[in-house]
């Protein structure tokens, strides 16, 4: 499995926010933002303040990828 923040940057792009705007936003750490732009996992309570920034839901800034299983 795998997550994806494809659907957080097109926000970002929507919203003209630069990686250090929403880093200023929800108070997020820059190791944390590029963890995000690396598509790695980060904690639920990072999810819920981008969430909170975009008055949005958690699948609006994120999706699970499912490996294929042969």
């Amino acid at each position: 499995m795998q997550i994806s923040y494809n659907k957080l940057l097109k926000l970002m792009i929507d919203n003209q926010m630069k990686r250090t705007d929403l880093v200023r936003a929800a108070q997020i750490s820059t190791s944390t933002a590029s963890k995000l732009f690396k598509n790695e996992p980060v904690s639920l309570e990072v999810l819920m303040r981008i969430c909170k920034v975009f008055h949005c839901d958690i699948g609006d800034i994120c999706e699970v990828i499912l490996d294929d299983e042969d």
